[in-house]
């Protein structure tokens, strides 16, 4: 048996080694023959005997050595995150075995890209939590966050993408004293500032035509936001840290069967805390009184893993149509609430279509899901359906309209069965911004769209070329009620939610920048005992390169 130290000694000593002797067979041959076989081992651009060397280098650094110390020894490491944090290694050495043995034969197209990324937002928020004016839940306060990317193509088929991220608040007040924040002290307005963390935000290599075959890998830190069913159920791997971030870590096959069917299998695995890639000024939140650092900057509530059939198919004129098994997993460490307190296998089955009949489009989708909860048995059904209209009659102004219903089972507390829907890895503001503090109140989960059903509507226009307002209205109602002894805030004999109220103006300034303004205003209905209205002002400044 070979024992952890033994295992990170023979880590150590392997990759430089293999990186090295791989830049040795990467050499470029003075008498290269274009019939030399495998293409791999013949002819390589400069570009890549630096970056083998680079890696070779950085194998040898004592970061390197430091960082694998520390996955196997830092103490805030769960029992169960330490395996997966052991395993960090395997994965980038895996996504750099992938990069450097990939079948590439035009290293001579290699170019490189990169670009920064600055987004701030000023967010003043009222009674987003408790709906309460007599509890200071308000806050007012500036987002900034930071990025640093690039990427480079090797050729057509490869690919390596990376972007350094920060993202940190300064706040001008926060009233109330939540537990959740340990180092705040109880007679203080504000809540310090904190660079916080710098951090990958993505690390993934592309593979196109993988070994020759209409296959197309992604495998690293990557985003999955907007690609699959409008965001349904696949949109948020990271949703403890709120907008910080919403990228996944996982491993994605796309098989292009023919030109109108596609089939993703996906794997993903997205712990607690950031393990697989290493952080730079970590972050802890500290006790104020002992000085301990004791909690860490949670990315998700619990462990998370997850498998993903999914098969998209236009073989219908003007009708896209989509279909989908995901398997997650749950684990009971950091489970807060009735719906994830306990290790939760899920199965979900569904589909998402769209028919666009100009002007109009019809959009729904529809997913079951069953597993288990702890020892529980849990169910689940949701779904909406929404349709469409451009008005086409008012072209210089391209207003548009669209309507529909949505429906997220409930769980009902006088069974012995789960059957509350799951959103999965939609833990976002999928219908709203402010309404998704108002459900933690309910789940102990921020934005865990469960048990709600309720009318969606929505009017934008362009007034003129560079600029788009869109005015919402949203009339909730709760599927199954929920008693007054689940906690103060639910009167116990009403299942209307409330009233939602939503405006948003874009305007682009330019190619590189945009700037952006968000109301939100909520008036609560008999579903809540305590009826004070909430609302969100966000205004936005982003400039993208």
């Amino acid at each position: 048996m070979i024992y952890k130290e033994e295992k990170r000694a023979i880590i150590l000593k392997i990759m430089p080694e293999f990186i090295k002797t791989k830049a040795s067979l990467y050499r470029p041959s003075l008498n290269y023959n274009p019939s030399c076989q495998p293409k791999n081992f013949c002819y390589f651009e400069p570009t890549v005997r630096i970056f083998l060397k680079t890696l070779y280098k950085f194998f040898k650094s004592s970061f390197w050595r430091s960082w694998t110390s520390a996955l196997s020894h830092e103490a805030h490491i769960t029992a169960l995150a330490k395996p997966k944090a052991r395993q960090a290694l395997i994965c980038i050495f895996v996504l750099i075995l992938v990069v450097i043995l990939s079948p590439i034969s035009a290293f001579a197209q290699t170019q490189f890209s990169w670009g920064p990324y600055l987004r701030i937002w000023h967010e003043f928020w009222k009674n987003p939590t408790d709906l309460n004016s007599a509890l200071k839940d308000n806050s007012n306060l500036f987002k900034i966050k930071t990025s640093f990317w690039g990427q480079v193509d090797f050729n057509q088929n490869n690919s390596l993408y990376v972007k350094l991220s920060n993202e940190n608040n300064a706040y001008t007040y926060l009233g109330g004293t939540p537990s959740i924040y340990p180092d705040k002290q109880p007679d203080k307005k504000g809540y310090h500032y904190d660079f916080n963390e710098i951090f990958f935000e993505n690390l993934y290599t592309d593979v196109k035509n993988f070994m020759g075959m209409p296959v197309d890998l992604r495998l690293g830190r990557q985003d999955l936001a907007g690609q699959y069913g409008e965001g349904f159920l696949i949109m948020d791997g990271t949703t403890g840290d709120a907008s910080r971030t919403v990228y996944f870590n996982a491993a994605k096959a796309s098989w292009r069967i023919d030109n109108k069917n596609t089939l993703d299998a996906i794997y993903i695995n997205d712990p607690r805390t950031d393990q697989f890639l290493p952080v730079i000024n970590r972050f802890r939140l500290t006790n104020y009184k002992t000085g301990y650092k004791s909690q860490a900057n949670y990315l998700t509530v619990t462990d998370e893993q997850g498998y993903v059939l999914y098969w998209k198919n236009t073989a219908v004129k003007n009708l896209g149509l989509e279909g989908y098994y995901i398997f997650k997993g749950e684990s009971e460490e950091g489970g807060v609430g009735i719906y994830s307190s306990e290790k939760t296998k899920l199965n979900t089955i569904g589909s998402y279509i769209k028919y666009d009949f100009t002007p109009y489009a019809l959009r729904a989708q529809a997913a079951g899901q069953w597993g288990s909860y702890g020892k529980e048995d849990r169910t689940g059904l949701g779904g909406y359906v929404y349709l469409d209209r451009d008005i086409t009659e008012l072209k210089a102004f391209s207003p548009s309209f669209s309507v529909g219903w949505f429906y997220l089972s409930g769980d009902n507390r006088k069974t012995d069965k789960q059957e509350g829907w799951d959103p999965l890895f939609s833990r976002d503001p999928w219908l709203s911004e402010l309404y998704i503090f108002a459900l933690a109140g309910e789940t102990g989960i921020v934005a865990y769209w469960t048990n709600i059903q309720g009318l969606n509507t929505q009017f934008s226009f362009k007034p003129t070329s560079k600029s788009r307002i869109t005015l919402g209205y949203l009339y909730l109602r709760a599927v199954e009620a929920v008693p007054s002894a689940a906690g103060s805030m639910f009167s116990g004999n009403s299942k209307d939610r409330g009233q939602l109220f939503q405006s948003k103006f874009d305007y682009n300034l330019n190619k590189y920048t945009t700037l952006g303004f968000l109301c939100e205003y909520f008036f609560p209905g008999r579903f809540y005992a305590v009826r004070d209205d909430a609302f969100l002002l966000r205004s936005q400044l982003e400039i993208k390169f």
